[in-house]
């Protein structure tokens, strides 16, 4: 065998736009509203199953109040990541480039190809069409 074809990873970037900004700021806010929305609920239900599980077993309380918290701390540092993504992208100025995550590329390498030139490279994306690829 004297050639092998392999993927091989491509990160992709956006340029941001003022477009972009809206519907990233859009998302975030959704998804920062959807994170409040759910930690209420936890808190409505928790507390409506921690009053069933009193008149029950009261030794099985702090088992279940310990677990809720848990549950709410995770809740509350997925907020909280989403709110500083939130004001990462607002500080941002339009132009930046920002890392959407890796793509892959095939590619047909044979016996003697330097590796190093097969490797990386980026995609830059504005407003959904490329506009460069660099090594």
């Amino acid at each position: 065998m004297d050639e092998m074809t392999i993927l091989v990873p491509v990160m992709l970037k956006s340029k941001l736009t003022e477009a972009l900004k809206t519907r990233l700021l859009g998302e975030l806010e959704q998804n920062i509203s959807r994170v409040e929305h759910d930690i209420a609920q936890l808190e409505f239900e928790g507390n409506a199953r921690l009053n069933e599980q009193a008149k029950i077993n009261v030794q099985a309380v702090a088992p279940l109040r310990a677990q809720i918290e848990a549950q709410k701390a995770q809740m509350l540092q997925a907020k909280k990541k989403l709110t500083d993504d939130k004001e990462h992208l607002e500080k941002l100025a339009i132009g930046a480039e920002l890392p959407r995550g890796p793509v892959n590329r095939v590619v047909t390498i044979h016996v003697g190809d330097d590796m190093n030139a097969v490797r990386g490279g980026e995609i830059l994306v504005e407003d959904g069409k490329v506009i460069a690829f660099r090594e």
